[in-house]
């Protein structure tokens, strides 16, 4: 563990969860660099995760939620606190109904598969997000999604808990959604619910495999990345780019292939920022500060990012 890293390695002695101490995170993220989290928590159930919760505030010490690591960038450094991961049974429940057009899943779900499962069921909402990868949790915090469709669509409860280990759901009216954001102020999401429409089974299938052919044919999913890496400015006002993409920014701003180290701007896709084998952390973030800076240059808008950092 590096010296860095200041979480008392007993923390959560006596509570029963399973703790690692200096787990290496690159292996948990689509970006493949960073350093270790001082400690590493798998709750196996919501008391589990109400109790160590508790202790953290007790002793002062930040927490952090690994989802699907699809969308993180971890400093080469580690991650000083607890990083918990919700992959226990108790937080990877699935009900899909049909006949009520409903579909309820757990933070811990892998959105990847839940989506072809509910088009499967005939049920059309979620398919709209075809080869998004995210945890179900990490995908409604942020209201994951693309030219097609988000997450937000059909949500009708959210269900989260507080610092204090509280639970209690939040219905669609209390919940602002946004592009690629939410106001969610709650520090854990445990469980969504999604009210779908009906459709038939065969043509949702059917779209969801042209919707996913269609972002592998566009985009490095075979490379290491976060997936889209800036969000696309407002197609009015402010910030706008008279309604030019990031990627389309970026592009004109002639930053394709542009490298630091391992990390470059995707010779494909200009919005992906990938990293090669060996890459570091620090590399990545060269690689976008100089896309902030060539961009606001060259078209007078400031990119904002859509991947989260975390220990930079």
């Amino acid at each position: 563990m590096p010296p860095s890293l200041q979480t008392p390695p007993d923390l959560l002695h006596g509570l029963g969860v399973p703790v690692s101490a200096g787990v290496p995170l690159a292996p948990r993220t689509w970006y493949r660099t960073g350093g270790n989290a001082a400690l590493y928590v798998q709750p196996q159930s919501p008391d589990q995760l109400a109790a160590v919760l508790e202790r953290c505030a007790q002793r002062g010490v930040p927490f952090f939620v690994l989802g699907a690591g699809a969308n993180l960038l971890v400093a080469d450094a580690g991650v000083d606190g607890v990083v918990l991961r919700l992959d226990a049974d108790a937080f990877k429940q699935v009900a899909i109904d049909p006949e009520a057009r409903r579909v309820i899943a757990g933070a811990g779900v892998d959105l990847f598969k839940l989506v072809p499962a509910t088009a499967k069921a005939g049920l059309d909402g979620l398919v709209q997000v075809a080869g998004i990868p995210a945890s179900v949790g990490g995908a409604v915090r942020m209201n994951a999604g693309g030219a097609p469709g988000d997450v937000s669509r059909g949500i009708t409860r959210v269900r989260v808990m507080e610092a204090n280990g509280a639970v209690h759901d939040l219905p669609r009216s209390a919940i602002h959604f946004g592009y690629r954001h939410t106001d969610l102020a709650t520090p854990l999401i445990l469980e969504t619910q999604w009210q779908l429409d009906a459709g038939d089974p065969a043509e949702l299938t059917n779209l969801y495999r042209t919707l996913y052919a269609r972002k592998r044919d566009s985009q490095p999913m075979g490379d290491k990345s976060a997936g889209c890496c800036f969000r696309n400015p407002p197609a009015q006002g402010p910030g706008s780019a008279d309604g030019a993409t990031a990627g389309m920014l970026i592009d004109r701003a002639g930053l394709k292939g542009f490298r630091v180290g391992g990390a470059q701007v995707s010779p494909l896709h200009a919005n992906f920022v990938t990293a090669a084998p060996g890459s570091t952390t620090a590399d990545v973030l060269s690689v976008m500060d100089h896309v902030e800076e060539a961009v606001e240059r060259t078209s007078g808008v400031r990119l904002q990012r859509e991947v989260v950092l975390w220990g930079v």
